[in-house]
């Protein structure tokens, strides 16, 4: 997960044993902010909107981004991304994220919070 700037790592979330893709996620990290960014966060196409099929498929995968890092910067960890512009509210409200300037960030009891919500399940 490290090389800064540009190298990402992408994770699948899927369930075992079948093909069938859930989400995807694309993590940066900035070791020297203790940070890791979200540069990609998709659905499923089946898992999106008012008839999806899997439920917080989202919410897992920035589970996995949090508890990632939290296991590396510990209590200065922070998870970030740029989110489109009609997601900022959604986020916000549903994943308390925050505004840090053009990102928002998760850090300290929101990412436990997230952590305890969607990856221990």
């Amino acid at each position: 997960m490290e090389g800064g700037e540009g190298v990402a790592e992408i994770y699948k979330l899927h369930i075992e044993e079948e093909e069938d893709i859930l989400g995807v996620m694309g993590l940066v990290d900035f070791p020297e902010e203790k940070r890791i960014e979200i540069r990609l966060l998709a659905n499923a196409k089946e898992n999106r909107g008012q008839n999806k099929v899997y439920d917080r498929v989202a919410g897992c995968l920035i589970a996995f981004a949090c508890n990632r890092a939290v296991e590396k910067y510990e209590r200065d960890a922070c998870v970030s991304l740029v989110p489109k512009t009609n997601l900022v509210k959604h986020y916000m409200h549903k994943y308390r994220m925050v505004h840090k300037g053009r990102q928002l960030c998760l850090e300290k009891e929101a990412l436990d919070h997230i952590v305890n919500k969607y990856f221990y399940v």
